[in-house]
């Protein structure tokens, strides 16, 4: 194992001693990191979300910036805004960074607020950057959009937009812990409570750029590629699988930002399983994190109680590797 791979296998048993039987979502977040990508966590309050967020920002220590969002919120409050000072007896207008500032940026019950605050951190999410009052200022080299948002059926909430659904690599599902890891939980508060686990000890940020280099480099066959391809493409064509249910079930398919997500995430996934080639279990590992956000499901789908994961267990059994 190559130092960079030991480094980040660290962080991940970093991250793991402070969120207890959600795995599936720290591997998920690291699959991010490496990939230059964002995430969106839902789950229900208390299921380690925020938490796992902290653990990442200071198992790298690196800056973490939070915004809580509320119906009340304004887009400024996310990207700062330029404030009136004097400065030697002249007036003049001075940039105030707000918390996008950081490297990783915790976006908080994003689905609290109204779609123009949502949309507030569409430039920073796929450019890294931002542009107030026709100024465009660049956001620091390691960074990071981790939302949160509750389940949609819960009151309050306004659902994110395709457009911006799109701008996350991955999407998290995440559900209650096992009653043993409910234990095991209940015995790392208390420790904490006693001070009696260590702090933990930091990984060098600059290992998770070394670490997208290599992962760049990470050889993808032409089957594994089609097998990708056959994958986005049903999502669009699901008439072409006859014997299924896809074109029951999906409204609207994956666009080209999947096909691209897809493939990033598996080389992420292949390197993070030691290897230096894509394998199919690789691609089959990160498609329901890449592609639940990105369908539309018919009203039938809806009111036969079918989800977006179901859909992707269809599709799974349904294209064949080349």
């Amino acid at each position: 194992m190559n130092q960079v791979l030991q480094n980040i296998q660290a962080l991940k048993a970093q991250i793991g001693r402070s969120v207890i039987g959600q795995q599936h979502m720290v591997d998920t977040l690291l699959v991010a990191l490496l990939t230059n990508g964002n995430v969106l966590l839902e789950g229900l309050p208390g299921t380690a979300k925020t938490r796992s967020i902290k653990a990442l920002a200071t198992a790298l220590a690196v800056d973490l910036g939070r915004v809580q969002f509320t119906p009340d919120l304004l887009p400024s409050d996310v990207t700062g805004t330029e404030v009136y000072q004097e400065v030697d007896g002249k007036p003049k207008l001075t940039f105030q960074h707000g918390p996008v500032f950081n490297n990783l940026l915790l976006a908080d019950e994003i689905n609290r607020s109204p779609a123009k605050v949502q949309a507030a951190l569409l430039e920073a999410m796929e450019e890294r950057q931002i542009t107030v009052a026709g100024k465009t200022y660049k956001l620091p080299e390691l960074f990071m959009v981790l939302a949160t948002q509750n389940p949609v059926e819960q009151e309050g909430t306004y659902p994110l937009p395709e457009a911006q659904m799109d701008r996350f690599i991955m999407k998290i599902n995440l559900d209650y812990p096992s009653a043993e890891d409910e234990e095991l939980i209940i015995k790392m508060v208390r420790g904490e409570e006693q001070k009696q686990q260590g702090g933990m000890e930091a990984i060098d940020p600059k290992f998770i750029f070394e670490a997208r280099k290599q992962i760049s480099d990470v050889y993808c066959s032409d089957a594994v590629l089609k097998y990708i391809v056959s994958i986005i493409v049903a999502t669009r064509e699901p008439e072409l699988y006859t014997g299924s249910n896809l074109a029951k079930w999906i409204s609207v398919g994956s666009s080209p930002r999947a096909t691209i997500a897809l493939d990033k995430c598996a080389r992420a996934m292949a390197w993070l399983n030691g290897k230096d080639f894509v394998d199919p279990d690789d691609v089959r590992q990160v498609v329901h994190g890449v592609l639940r956000h990105r369908l539309i499901l018919s009203y039938d789908a809806l009111a036969e109680g079918i989800t977006a994961d179901d859909v992707i267990d269809e599709i799974l059994a349904h294209v064949a590797v080349a």
